[in-house]
């Protein structure tokens, strides 16, 4: 798939940049900080942050005592997660070809990942995180607000990209992870009067 490679050769490429972009969005953020403290107070057992980038969420997961690890598309990611936090476990992998073992985790983050997987490609990346997740295990998925595709072809410190932006109804994508076996227990709407607003979903997997 194209957009996969595109995905990965970008981010490969504005790793660095990415990374510092990134350093202090959870000070400068403290909603999302809430959501991920709660999303860490729910879940009782280990935790994926799935498109971890360089490891910041994972890290911040991990030091509210939460057994967590990370996967992450772009092996530099990868490797400046490994470097900035050695205690944890990262690997490279794809959303929609998920390494680990069914039901083995009690949660699952998605922070903005999903928003690069095209329409058609979202139940497969869903049915991977319903097949990792035991029952009653917690997903949170947080993505932009909107409708369309925007190309984004110039990134964090001015490199060059070629990434698929997908904007999603909240409808849209909780009628999808229903689809997918699991219940949506709440929606938070982020930064609602910016042009691209955000919004961060929580669901359950059924038993």
């Amino acid at each position: 798939m194209s957009w996969l490679a595109d995905t990965r050769d970008s981010y490969d490429t504005v790793a660095e940049s990415y990374a510092e972009f990134v350093a202090d969005a959870l000070e400068q953020q403290p909603y999302l900080k809430a959501a991920l403290t709660l999303f860490a107070a729910q879940v009782d057992g280990p935790a994926v942050d799935v498109g971890c980038g360089p490891g910041h969420f994972t890290a911040y997961l991990a030091s509210l005592g939460v057994d967590a690890s990370g996967v992450d598309l772009s092996p530099a990611m990868v490797g400046l997660a490994r470097r900035a936090h050695p205690e944890l476990a990262f690997e490279v992998g794809s959303m929609t070809d998920l390494t680990l073992p069914d039901a083995s985790v009690a949660g699952v983050l998605a922070s903005w990942s999903l928003i690069h997987v095209p329409d058609d490609d979202v139940p497969v990346a869903l049915g991977h995180f319903r097949r990792v997740l035991r029952p009653g295990g917690l997903l949170v998925i947080g993505y932009h607000v909107g409708a369309g595709t925007r190309l984004k072809t110039q990134g964090y410190g001015g490199h060059p990209m070629r990434v698929h932006i997908h904007l999603r109804q909240p409808w849209w994508l909780a009628r999808r992870v229903r689809a997918a076996g699991f219940t949506v227990e709440a929606e938070w709407s982020l930064n609602p009067e910016n042009e691209v607003s955000q919004a961060i979903l929580f669901a359950r997997a059924s038993a």
